[in-house]
């Protein structure tokens, strides 16, 4: 059956239609005629009193719609100081309403007070479209949890002027701590994307003092300043072949194949993961699965690779391999200790 694109409630599909055609009805004729006495809005349009009423409380209080009763002209009118808006949230469907509800949340739960500002005149909407307080709202945050586990802070102020460089095309001042040495560093850069990586964000950008695409961690930039100078224009083909072309988020046009071979129990779980777009997967006759993919940073993938132990041979390249040996020789080792003082 097809959801009709009515006003939210729970009424039954007649009633919202025709309550949805007044309010409609009755905001269109106050922008015609100036003004509408009660007695005309009720004979128009066929309602008692109290659903007049009803209908006026809810157009001001809930749709923001300025009307207000004006002395001199004994009648209902427009607020001539105030901004009239149109009303598409009239026409959204309950699962509309629950639906860009769960957008707010997810986005709230993924960047906690990033956008709380922003977002909260847009709530406050959405729940007085429900007609029953915010019980969608808080249903959702009762039934939907999104665990944003390992997610670093991220300065408000700071990802406001990163938005407002990025989407207004301006370029930015940015100081920028590099977390191997603690050195801060300043660039101008013309931003480019903001991307939601694994719980955090990073920042897109072409450097105007390395002359080459970078990617900053928003967590480690501690100063944005947006400038008046257009932003230079990064077409998302470059952006893609350079930033997209290696695993993880700091990638490279410079690539390496990693072939990886899951032992059979891991090939359970790691068959069904995408690490990344180009990424090349096979089953081997006795159970384990082997992966091929692009890197052009070890680092990344090699905390990766970590995770599974012994779960996990690097085949090559022979550098990579090396690596990850190194790393569990240097694990081993500080386990084959005696055990930490607190333990003996």
């Amino acid at each position: 059956m097809k959801t009709p694109a009515i006003s939210c409630g729970w009424r039954q599909r007649s009633s919202r239609v025709d309550r949805t055609e007044r309010f409609y009805k009755i905001r269109r004729r106050l922008l015609e005629k100036g003004a509408l006495t009660r007695r005309e809005i009720e004979e128009d349009l066929e309602i008692s009193h109290a659903t007049f009423k009803r209908d006026i409380e809810y157009l001001r209080d809930r749709l923001n719609v300025p009307i207000i009763w004006s002395r001199d002209r004994q009648a209902y009118v427009i607020d001539p100081d105030a901004d009239v808006e149109e009303l598409p949230g009239v026409w959204f469907s309950p699962a509309e309403i629950y639906a860009l509800l769960e957008i707010e949340h997810l986005l709230e739960r993924l960047g906690p007070g990033l956008l709380g500002r922003q977002l909260d005149p847009l709530r406050t909407r959405l729940r007085a479209l429900l007609e029953r307080g915010d019980r969608g709202h808080r249903e959702i945050r009762r039934r939907i949890r999104v665990l944003a586990l390992g997610t670093r802070k991220v300065n408000r102020e700071i990802f406001e002027a990163l938005s407002v460089g990025l989407l207004g095309r301006r370029r930015i001042r940015i100081r920028h701590v590099k977390r191997g040495s603690g050195e801060i560093t300043e660039r101008i850069v013309s931003p480019q994307r903001l991307v939601h990586y694994r719980y955090n964000w990073y920042l897109d950008t072409w450097c105007h003092v390395r002359r080459d695409l970078r990617v900053f961690a928003v967590d480690a930039i501690r100063h944005a300043q947006v400038l008046d100078e257009p932003a230079r224009e990064v077409a998302d083909e470059s952006l893609d072949r350079v930033l997209g072309a290696g695993y993880g988020i700091f990638a490279g046009a410079d690539t390496q194949t990693a072939v990886l071979r899951f032992t059979r129990d891991r090939a359970r779980w790691v068959a069904d993961e995408v690490w990344h777009s180009r990424q090349v997967g096979r089953i081997e006759g006795d159970g384990s699965y082997v992966l091929e993919l692009p890197y052009s940073q070890e680092p990344e993938l090699v905390m990766d690779l970590l995770r599974y132990g012994a779960g996990v041979e690097v085949l090559a390249p022979v550098s990579l391999r090396a690596t990850v040996a190194r790393e569990h020789a240097a694990a081993a080792r500080q386990y084959g200790r005696s055990g930490p003082v607190g333990a003996r």
